[in-house]
């Protein structure tokens, strides 16, 4: 009776992991665009030459990024990711032609993680979202997207000389197999590290600025591992 109990117990189990859900990682970059919303300064030109500037770096960043999300998040994930080699070299998601594409010049301030597309997600992504899930509906029961973005906060200053933080944003957004979204949400952490505002203007210098990104990221990392397991627990038997 006990050998009975202890086969069925092991057919459980068995058949409880094969029928864990399968999500495909379909995008997964960041943008030297540095936001400066914050600072009420818009779209201020000497970004541009900084989004444009080989030694801003972004690389290492989205590689820490995107380490952590495989290797530590995506174990707290209810479903299961496709190796990352069955999707990004899929013919069909190869010749996937993306609305809103970003190439050339639109797309020079976009770092895409090797082998990734830059699809947009979004408000008025529906033919992205669906476009992906299509394509992987028969390994996979959902589709997800991830970014990283900065943007550089509001410190302490006195006559417009004084400091600011950068704010390390992550966006990870799943839709199922018909392109229907199961979640979405962004999480932010402020750097340690500080830079400086003078004259109401920040330093925009790649050697000031990307410190500060590294600095955010790492607290940002810290937050979504405390809690995205509480965030992502809310998709079960959504997909």
């Amino acid at each position: 009776m006990k050998k009975v109990f202890l086969i069925l117990t092991v057919l459980l189990a068995l058949n409880s992991y094969s029928q864990k859900k399968k999500v495909a990682v379909v995008g997964f970059y960041t943008d030297k665009t540095i936001s400066l919303a914050d600072l009420g300064l818009g779209s201020l030109a000497a970004i541009a030459d900084l989004g444009n500037n080989p030694d801003f770096n972004l690389t290492p960043i989205l590689e820490k990024y995107h380490n952590s999300f495989f290797n530590v998040f995506s174990k707290q994930f209810p479903f299961d990711l496709l190796p990352e080699n069955e999707v990004i070299q899929k013919q069909e998601y190869i010749d996937f032609v993306p609305k809103f594409a970003r190439e050339g010049d639109a797309g020079k301030t976009i770092i895409n993680y090797p082998g990734y597309k830059y699809i947009y997600e979004g408000m008025n992504g529906s033919e992205n979202e669906v476009g992906t899930a299509t394509m992987f509906k028969d390994v996979a029961d959902g589709v997800l997207f991830t970014e990283i973005h900065f943007a550089l906060q509001k410190g302490f200053a006195v006559g417009g000389t004084g400091t600011v933080k950068m704010k390390a944003y992550a966006r990870i957004a799943l839709y199922d197999k018909t392109g229907k979204k199961v979640f979405a949400f962004s999480e932010g952490a402020n750097s340690k590290k500080t830079g400086a505002i003078i004259g109401g203007i920040p330093v925009l210098t790649a050697e000031k600025i990307l410190p500060m990104c590294e600095s955010a990221l790492d607290e940002l990392l810290k937050d979504l591992d405390e809690k995205v397991a509480k965030i992502i627990k809310k998709t079960d038997g959504k997909l």
